[in-house]
């Protein structure tokens, strides 16, 4: 097995895509991240399918927006990561439209600002989250703020808060049940 790639390798590849559309650096970029996002994936709940289909998606997105990258913002693997959280957080949104009957168009928006309606259903989303939240335990949230929130491994969480990494992960697992299945209960 070889070595992960340093920060700045990968800074430098994608640096590569965004200004040579480099396609042996995005070759590198794929191979190191392709696997990691299917996993993480499948352990968000997707299956072995799903978790591919979003990998892949999360990898078109990385090329077509490599020039997006700010490095100040987030290193590379968080700027993927949260590519890949948002298409799977899209896909289960069309997906619940699509069982609730509504119909669901499938084409590619440009990058635009939202309009009034999406920043209020976004505003909601975020309350509807906020109060599924406070149902939480305080482990249970702190350890759902530190993994969410601050993007930090769950080993990092279990070092810091000095529990159990299989603690760690349990809380996690709970507290995102608990909060699928109260959203899922409100309209």
């Amino acid at each position: 097995m070889t070595a992960a790639p340093s920060a700045d390798d990968m800074k430098r590849w994608l640096a590569a895509v965004a200004q040579d559309q480099d396609r042996a650096a995005f070759g590198r970029l794929f191979q190191f991240f392709a696997p990691r996002v299917a996993a993480f994936m499948q352990r968000a709940g997707l299956n072995a399918s799903e978790a591919e289909d979003v990998a892949q998606e999360t990898m078109v997105a990385v090329w077509r927006k490599a020039g997006m990258y700010d490095p100040a913002q987030a290193n590379v693997s968080t700027w993927v990561f949260t590519i890949a959280r948002n298409l799977r957080i899209d896909g289960a949104r069309k997906s619940a439209r699509a069982a609730a009957g509504v119909a669901v168009l499938s084409y590619e928006t440009p990058d635009v600002e939202n309009s009034a309606e999406e920043d209020t259903l976004a505003s909601e989303r975020d309350a509807r989250v906020r109060r599924a939240m406070a149902t939480l335990s305080p482990a249970q949230a702190s350890v759902l703020k530190l993994s969410f929130f601050s993007e930090k491994p769950h080993a990092q969480i279990a070092r810091e808060l000095n529990i159990p990494l299989g603690t760690v992960k349990s809380r996690a697992r709970l507290a995102m049940a608990k909060i699928r299945a109260i959203l899922e209960q409100e309209p």
